[in-house]
């Protein structure tokens, strides 16, 4: 295995998606610097973690940087969307956020899922800098698409499927 170690310093694009139906969609992590793009597969989860800590960030920030102007979440739909994310690089593990105050531009540090047997320093890991509005933006764009996903059964918390699902909170009987 290859040791990956990129720095996009910085971005002009970041977004997050999801490839195929609910329920067995692929969800990506994208960023291009001029003409090198990095795709990366992260999990739904993920991204709706991000999201909230990317609001808790920003908000520390506006606290130590009070004159800052407040980050935009404004996006274009058609530019967030991805429709041929390529070959990605890896499945992301684990995701980290930090600031840089000189350029005032935050990073989100994406490390490689470690896989079995390998020691963490043999992961990849890639370095996305960008505004503090372009994260904001990939975050709310990436809820949204999250929250395009399968309906949540209000009984059981679980997803439903179209034609409907046995519900363990209704005795098995198909909700």
């Amino acid at each position: 295995m290859s040791h990956i170690e990129m720095d996009l310093n910085p971005v002009t694009h970041i977004t997050a998606d999801a490839i195929g139906d609910p329920g067995q969609r692929v969800f990506y992590l994208l960023g291009e610097q001029e003409d090198q793009r990095v795709s990366l597969l992260i999990e739904k989860v993920q991204i709706q973690s991000l999201a909230v800590g990317v609001e808790q960030f920003l908000a520390e920030i506006n606290q130590k940087f009070p004159d800052l102007p407040e980050a935009s979440t404004d996006f274009i739909e058609d530019l967030m969307h991805i429709d041929d994310p390529g070959d990605p690089l890896f499945r992301v593990g684990e995701l980290g956020l930090g600031y840089d105050a000189d350029h005032d531009l935050m990073v989100l540090v994406a490390r490689e899922l470690n896989p079995e047997g390998t020691e963490g320093e043999e992961t990849g890991v890639v370095r996305f800098w960008c505004t503090r509005s372009q994260l904001r933006a990939l975050v709310h764009w990436g809820i949204e698409v999250a929250n395009r996903g399968r309906p949540i059964c209000p009984q059981c918390g679980e997803p439903m499927e179209p034609e409907g699902h046995f519900c363990p909170k209704k005795n098995g009987h198909k909700h």
